[in-house]
């Protein structure tokens, strides 16, 4: 375990291998997934993310099935940044939402 990482970041980290090449989730399930009643906990977590991207926090997405944060910033070179990774997984996004909502992964 790396040494600033909590129990709760490595169980966030571990559900978030879950999540399929090619697939997202929210940050909802994944609160979820994990017994955490905070999306925004999620989201902290996610944020300090020291695995990526073998902990692939790029597939998660906000409940309104828009792209939401990446690396702690809600827009700009970050998260263009995301949004090209999850394109180039088959994931697209139009109009700021999840094209097919069949690529949704619910833990």
């Amino acid at each position: 375990m790396e040494a600033n990482v909590t129990d709760f970041q490595m169980q966030v980290y571990e559900a978030c291998k879950d999540i399929p090449e090619g697939v997202v989730s929210t940050y909802k399930y994944l609160a979820e997934a994990v017994g955490c009643n905070s999306s925004r906990a999620i989201g902290q977590a996610l944020k300090r993310n020291p695995f990526a991207p073998e902990v692939p926090c790029h597939r998660v997405i906000k409940t309104d099935l828009s792209l939401g944060g990446f690396y702690g910033m809600d827009d700009g070179p970050e998260v263009e940044r995301k949004r090209k990774r999850l394109e180039a997984e088959g994931v697209l996004f139009s109009e700021g939402k999840l094209e097919d909502e069949s690529l949704l992964y619910c833990f």
